[in-house]
């Protein structure tokens, strides 16, 4: 299933400004690589950007999934100034299937103003209304146990705690969370 490339709104509420959520470019790169600076970002992601070769290959790797239809990236701005604030992503291991998974992540300068619950709502309707013909039928949302913000975002999100996963060392050295969110029939 060919999925063109999309851009998804969230609109400003009362203290918070719209946010925008687009395929990444070029241009995210030097903000990209300001994000991974944070030691919290560089202890929760397997995957750094060090370099602007590491945020073009990021780039470039996203373009590549997208057109593969198995992993749906979305860098998250604030729609009025164009700061980048988060990112989200959709991972599909085929092109049909019951489930998917979904990450998200939030620059530290933008922590705390909920974010990233408003940007994987968008990225959960999508997901929902766009693969729906395909079967799609829930969302899994994992992150470490440690990872308290992950579990707020999950409940803010509407995504259920499921179970806890045993750690798999190295990729994941500790326990986790499995949340879940079903289509809404």
């Amino acid at each position: 299933m060919m999925i063109p490339s999309v851009a998804l709104r969230c609109p400003a509420q009362q203290d918070r400004p719209a946010l925008l959520l687009r395929p990444w470019e070029e241009a995210d790169v030097p903000a990209l690589r300001g994000a991974y600076r944070d030691p919290v970002m560089r202890r929760r992601t397997r995957y750094p950007v060090d370099s602007e070769r590491d945020g073009l290959m990021f780039v470039e790797d996203g373009r590549r999934d997208w057109a593969e239809g198995r992993r749906f990236a979305f860098a998250v701005v604030e729609e009025d100034s164009g700061l980048l604030v988060a990112g989200t992503v959709l991972k599909r291991a085929g092109a049909d299937g019951p489930s998917a998974e979904v990450g998200y992540w939030t620059a530290a300068p933008a922590r705390g103003r909920g974010i990233a619950p408003r940007a994987l709502e968008a990225l959960t309707a999508w997901a929902f209304a766009t693969f729906a013909g395909a079967g799609l039928e829930r969302l899994d949302l994992l992150h470490q146990e440690d990872n308290e913000a992950s579990c707020r975002v999950a409940a803010k999100s509407g995504y259920a705690f499921e179970t806890t996963l045993p750690a798999a060392p190295p990729e994941f050295p500790l326990d986790g969370h499995l949340h879940v969110r079903r289509a809404r029939a």
